[in-house]
């Protein structure tokens, strides 16, 4: 018989739902094998610990155990930290090195985010897991090695699978046994209990009283689906700790360290066949979008009086354009107009250059745009200084940048 709550204490493993304690029992039953394991779940479910409890009740638990977070690993580099390289085999390997393969042989690899290997690497690992066998980057030489795979994956690799992105050869030795961890949402009887274990842990660390929850905070927590799952839970508990003076939180406490709880329903509007995975992280997304969205709503609400305040200097600007039209003093008979640049300059100020001729009404009878004020002040700045955009930019005191930019989107070039 299977003693789970033995494997729980000893790993750390909080909870007591049927759907994890299933998968406990399946990983402890197929660790003396030496089986290759697929750990499949959600990101921050815990996936990291089963790896573990397989190496440690095996025959290899003697021997070596690695993890390798393929995913951290950039692609030009992957092949050598897996499986060695030779020296000179490429610009910066200054000496011969080995792999995690030669490295862990008799003993355990867990080659976590499995799903972000390059094609080339998968390859190379399906040769392994058929033939127990690889070879170093720049070397002919085939070598042998001894090790047991456990891997694990937050995507759906079927459907990288059908995307060109997994190879399904590979696919199916990974998945000789499949181990999947629940995500929280699917443990709510368990999310009080790692609360209450995490609120105990950081009140140790930071040598505080441990934060408790009200009964409406309780259901808000058993409530909320948990998008980052035990990982999320964590770190809201710490922040709140560290933060909350009041050592009882309640419900609307709580709901301002979660990420929009009102979308708790969104799921149940879906198909029963929707893609979940693709979903959580899609949802992940929006969750984040929908937060900023509203941050920046209540940023406007701040600035509201002082978006009131220039709307009415900007009304005061149009109505200065609207200036009565005024004479050049050299042509007194003849009702020339001229472009206003500033409100305080007159006519008398202008030279011959300035004047418009007879029936080229700039602002016509209604008011002028801003853009077409701007752009013609762009005009004059640029003729003032002879087309030299720079000076142009220091006259109107913008960036030449902004004022490129202004150039190409009127047309003046």
């Amino acid at each position: 018989m299977v003693d789970i709550q033995q494997i729980k204490q000893r790993f750390g493993i909080i909870g007591n739902s049927p759907l994890l304690n299933r998968e406990i029992e399946k990983t402890i039953l197929i660790a003396p094998t030496d089986l290759t394991v697929l750990i499949i779940g959600e990101s921050g479910v815990g996936k990291e610990v089963f790896p573990q409890i397989i190496h440690q009740n095996s025959s290899r638990k003697h021997g070596s155990y690695i993890a390798v977070n393929c995913g951290a690993i950039p692609e030009g580099t992957i092949d050598s930290e897996l499986f060695g390289h030779e020296k000179g085999s490429f610009t910066g390997a200054l000496a011969e090195r080995k792999g995690y393969f030669e490295v862990a042989d008799k003993g355990t690899i867990f080659l976590d985010e499995v799903g972000e290997l390059p094609m080339a690497t998968q390859a190379r690992l399906l040769r392994v897991l058929e033939y127990g066998e690889f070879i170093k980057v720049g070397s002919s030489k085939v070598q042998k090695t001894n090790v047991r795979i456990v891997a694990a994956t937050n995507v759906d690799l079927l459907k990288a699978i059908r995307n060109g992105k997994f190879r399904e050869d590979l696919y199916y030795r990974l998945n000789t046994v499949p181990v999947n961890v629940p995500p929280l949402r699917d443990r709510k009887e368990d999310i009080i209990l790692l609360f209450r274990k995490f609120a105990s842990d950081f009140a140790e660390k930071y040598r505080m009283p441990p934060i408790q929850l009200t009964e409406d905070a309780k259901l808000v927590l058993a409530k909320y689906r948990w998008p980052g799952n035990i990982r999320e839970l964590k770190n809201i508990t710490e922040r709140m700790s560290i933060i909350e003076q009041e050592r009882e939180i309640s419900a609307d406490v709580l709901r301002t360290y979660l990420v929009n709880p009102e979308l708790d329903h969104l799921p149940a509007l879906m198909n029963a066949d929707f893609d979940r995975q693709t979903f959580n992280n899609e949802r992940e997304i929006l969750y984040k979008i929908l937060f900023d969205m509203r941050k920046d709503i209540n940023d406007l609400k701040k600035l509201a009086p002082e978006l009131s305040k220039l709307n009415s200097q900007v009304q005061q600007v149009q109505t200065d354009l609207t200036h009565p039209v005024y004479q050049h003093p050299v042509n007194q008979d003849i009702s020339k107009q001229i472009i206003v640049d500033e409100p305080v300059q007159y006519a008398d100020e202008y030279t011959e250059e300035d004047v418009k001729e007879p029936g080229q009404d700039v602002f016509s009878t209604a008011t002028m745009s801003l853009n077409e004020v701007e752009k013609e002040m762009i005009r004059k700045a640029l003729e003032r200084n002879k087309g030299k955009r720079r000076n142009a930019a220091l006259d109107l005191k913008i960036s030449e940048r902004t004022l490129y930019r202004k150039i190409k989107e009127y047309e003046l070039e």
